[in-house]
């Protein structure tokens, strides 16, 4: 406060020395210069001018019109002026142990009137009462005031946007709910490594908030996030105090109290891996009277990275080359797609050799069809001989067509989507070798579907 007056003291004054030299010592010099140029019946008033107490009357007159001027508020300093004050925090009083409020603003803005000395004061203050007195309201609708409090000074005026507000007092209840966890930024984590398992101590927390609010959360989860693991390592990993969220089913932020707010999570940290074979697998057709004689690989086998489940269903790393209308042999360089739910492998890129020789075909009978994705609780049977078994010709170099077996060739069905009925489907050839390309001679076979006894 004492700086504040100091500078009051510093300003006024500094106001005084402008006035005298801008304004009182001008007129007496002028008033001196004229009299110079009147004749000598003017030394006498020249004279009444010079004397020292003339001039000091002259000077105490023109400071009383400035300081009538000053009081009269007719100067800048003195105008009346407004400040907006944003976004000031609103406080509530009430029992935040048995009721919940809604409706009620986060933030108002305030509006101060009066002179810029009162508003230089007041955004002086180091805070900002706005506070909302609910002591003894009882759950229902109410209209209530937005008051301001700023005790630095009492001649300012205020206007508090909003200044009324309706709220909505709820009862507060309690509920219990099965805490699950999430674990983000997974892809922070080093490429070789994934979560395996999480775990808390306790997976009962207390959702506290409205009936109405308390009826949407569907969840409630542990945000257990990977970039604050300080060491990557495989074993376990607890992080300290992760927030706890409630989300409702289409995953948004229900605003209700959980308790307790953080958890412990403790993360098991593994490394799954398995090497598989690379299976080259040529894409279109070669030249006209052309066949794959030899396919050879820089590289067999890989190592590879990620969850359990994803590595578990690999049997294979595919890796496609584009040999349509391939007419010579040919060198190519070719990375390898990382499956779904991979995260790491041990190689990437791989030279594939092709060579070529002359194209022979020949038919192999009796390759007995499969039936694949049949639904649950159904069976299925062709509805003759040539239902259930196909020949298939097979193309490809001489050599390697010899070596084909019966067993080395499989047709089958895809009945996803197929139920009872008698049913014409399409039959599929596959292979083990990919140098060999393969046709069903019988495009399609009667089957019925039915439900099983």
């Amino acid at each position: 406060m004492k700086k504040i007056i100091k500078t009051l003291n510093n300003f006024f004054y500094g106001i005084w020395n402008f006035i005298d030299r801008k304004l009182i010592v001008p007129i007496t010099k002028l008033i001196l210069k004229m009299t110079g140029n009147v004749n000598h019946s003017g030394k006498k008033f020249e004279n009444w001018l010079s004397r020292p107490t003339t001039l000091l009357f002259i000077s105490l007159f023109l400071a009383i019109v400035i300081f009538v001027v000053v009081d009269q508020k007719i100067l800048m300093l003195s105008e009346s002026s407004a400040e907006v004050l944003t976004k000031q925090p609103v406080t509530a009083k009430y029992n935040e142990e048995a009721y919940v409020i809604e409706g009620l603003p986060e933030t108002v803005d305030i509006t101060l009137i009066g002179s810029k000395t009162d508003l230089f004061i007041a955004k002086q203050s180091p805070s900002y009462d706005v506070n909302v007195d609910l002591t003894g309201l009882k759950p229902g609708t109410h209209k209530v005031n937005i008051k301001y409090n700023q005790s630095a000074s009492t001649t300012l005026q205020y206007k508090v946007n909003p200044s009324t507000v309706t709220i909505y007092i709820y009862p507060k209840i309690s509920k219990t709910r099965t805490l699950s966890v999430d674990v983000l930024n997974k892809d922070k984590l080093d490429s070789k490594l994934v979560v395996k398992n999480t775990s808390v101590v306790d997976d009962k927390v207390i959702v506290k908030g409205a009936e109405h609010q308390l009826e949407k959360v569907a969840t409630v989860k542990a945000l257990a996030d990977v970039k604050n693991i300080i060491k990557q390592e495989t074993g376990i990993t607890t992080l300290k105090d992760v927030p706890l969220k409630a989300y409702d089913e289409e995953g948004n932020i229900i605003d209700v109290e959980v308790v307790p707010s953080k958890v412990d999570v403790d993360l098991e940290i593994a490394s799954p891996m398995k090497e598989l074979p690379i299976r080259i697998i040529p894409k279109g057709d070669v030249a006209f009277g052309k066949a794959i004689s030899t396919i050879d690989s820089s590289e067999t086998t890989v190592t590879v990275y990620g969850d359990d489940e994803a590595i578990g269903d690999l049997k294979y790393i595919p890796v496609e080359v584009d040999v349509t209308d391939l007419k010579e042999d040919r060198q190519y360089k070719l990375g390898i797609k990382k499956p779904v739910g991979i995260t790491s492998m041990n190689v990437n890129n791989l030279t594939v050799t092709i060579k070529l020789d002359d194209s022979s075909d020949k038919d192999v009978n009796d390759v007995k069809i499969e039936y694949r994705n049949l639904g649950e609780g159904y069976t299925v049977q062709g509805l003759s001989e040539s239902d259930i078994k196909v020949s298939v010709n097979i193309k490809g170099v001489k050599t390697v067509l010899d070596s084909i077996k019966p067993e080395d060739i499989t047709a089958y069905l895809d009945l996803k989507g197929y139920t009872e009925g008698t049913h014409e489907v399409e039959v599929h050839v596959e292979g083990t070798d990919a140098r060999v390309g393969y046709t069903a001679k019988t495009k399609k076979v009667k089957i019925q579907i039915e439900k099983a006894k």
